[in-house]
């Protein structure tokens, strides 16, 4: 079985921080907007190279800064 994984860091300055691996291509968007919408507005959105490309698979990391 494939993991879908988001870690969630909440940093000092209460920062949450979201970073989703194991997913390919934009599937990130999707596993995180829910989370993304509860949290609130998003002040930094970074992605991997990879995350244009559908076939890439466990190093597919999305980071949010919310």
């Amino acid at each position: 079985m494939e993991y879908q994984n988001i870690e969630i860091k909440i940093g000092k300055n209460g920062k949450v921080f979201l970073e989703v691996s194991g997913v390919k291509g934009k599937k990130c968007l999707l596993l995180t907007k829910e989370l993304e919408e509860a949290l609130g507005d998003i002040e930094n959105r970074e992605f991997k190279p990879e995350f244009d490309d559908e076939d890439f698979d466990e190093d597919n990391i999305l980071t949010t800064e919310l």
